[in-house]
């Protein structure tokens, strides 16, 4: 069953963000790339995904819950990408909007992909993060202090 929420919530936040959304500031229509540079957003775009999905997975798997707020991993996720930034998810999100504004060369989908990557910052600073020290307390507190929010860190932990 939390396969299912998690598979229906992917299909109506992150799809709405990264498919919808895109396709209604460039005119309901998708231009087709011209230059070799555009192409090369699809690079982006399949990581971003992949990253995205890696994620859905390990909350369902490893955590019992899905990436929508109403029903979160019932334990701390900290295996998978995880192990090296708190936020991947948001990142893939960011990623495949990034490869997007590349692959078709649009300034709307520039200023969008900023301001979806500004309200990302800002959900987690302040709801995201507060909840979890709330729901895992010095776990996630630990968790805070090795693990960077944005940039990933690619050492081995102590």
């Amino acid at each position: 069953m939390v396969w299912l929420k998690a598979l229906l919530f992917t299909l109506v936040a992150p799809v709405t963000v990264v498919l919808w959304v895109p396709l209604w500031l460039l005119g309901w229509s998708y231009p087709r790339p011209a230059l070799l540079l555009q192409w090369l957003g699809l690079l982006p775009i399949a990581l971003g995904a992949a990253v995205y999905l890696w994620c859905v997975w390990n909350f369902a798997a490893r955590g019992q819950g899905t990436p929508a707020p109403i029903d979160p991993p019932k334990t701390l996720v900290v295996q998978g990408l995880y192990r090296w930034v708190r936020n991947p998810m948001y990142m893939g999100i960011g990623l495949v909007l990034m490869g997007e504004t590349l692959l078709f060369g649009s300034g709307s989908l520039l200023l969008y992909t900023l301001l979806v990557l500004l309200t990302c910052h800002l959900f987690v600073i302040l709801y995201e993060e507060p909840t979890l020290r709330r729901r895992f307390g010095q776990a996630y507190e630990d968790y805070c202090r090795t693990v960077p929010r944005w940039v990933p860190r690619f050492k081995k932990q102590p």
